[in-house]
C-alpha cells in the first residue's frame, strides 16, 4: 500500500471517470469520450498501435460505429500514487456485435465477440479533473458471436443526446 493518503473522493472521481468512459463508448458519444483522456494519453494491449487519444478515439469510432456494444467494468482496484496521479485495475466484460460478419483477421466470420479481461490504467488529475493517461486492456477469454443477428434494440432505450447528468 502506498503512503499517499487514499482520499475516497479522488477514488470515487476515478470510478465516475471510468463509468463515463464506458457510457460514452457504448452510446457512441465520441467527442465526450475523447475528453476522458489526457492529451498525451498512451495505449497498450491492443492489436492496433495508437499515437495518442485523438487517434484512439478516431480508430475506435470508425470500427465500432456500426456495432452494438456493451462495456462494463467491475471490481476496481484504485491506488493513489500522489495527489495528482493514480493507477487502477478493472475487471471487464464486453459484448461487441456487428451487423455483418468480420471479413478478415482475428475473428474472421464472427459477427462479434463476448470478452472478459482486465483494464490496467493510469490516471492524472489536470485542473482538478481526473483523466485517463494510460490504458491497456487484456482479454482472458473471448467467445464468438455467430449466426443470424438477434433482435437489435439500439434506440429502444434511448440515451439523451444531452448529458442527463449536466446542470442544464
Amino acid at each position: 500500500m502506498s503512503d499517499i493518503d487514499q482520499n475516497p473522493r479522488d477514488i470515487e472521481a476515478i470510478h465516475q471517470l471510468k463509468a463515463r468512459y464506458f457510457r460514452y463508448l457504448d452510446t457512441k458519444r465520441w467527442a465526450e469520450l475523447r475528453r476522458q483522456f489526457t492529451d498525451d494519453a498512451r495505449f497498450g494491449g491492443t492489436n492496433t498501435p495508437f499515437s495518442g487519444a485523438d487517434e484512439f478515439v478516431a480508430k475506435t469510432s470508425a470500427r465500432l460505429q456500426p456495432a452494438i456494444t456493451v462495456h462494463q467494468g467491475h471490481m476496481p482496484e484504485i491506488l493513489l500514487t500522489s495527489d495528482h496521479a493514480a493507477r487502477g485495475i478493472w475487471a471487464m466484460f464486453d459484448w461487441v456485435e456487428f451487423p455483418t460478419p468480420i471479413p478478415e483477421g482475428r475473428g474472421k466470420g464472427w459477427r462479434g465477440y463476448i470478452g472478459y479481461g482486465h483494464y490496467e490504467e493510469e490516471y492524472r488529475k489536470e485542473h482538478g479533473v481526473w483523466k485517463i493517461s494510460y490504458m491497456s486492456h487484456t482479454r482472458i477469454r473471448m467467445n464468438p458471436v455467430v449466426g443470424e443477428p438477434q433482435v437489435m434494440l439500439q434506440g429502444w432505450l434511448p440515451t439523451s443526446k444531452e448529458d442527463w447528468l449536466s446542470d442544464r
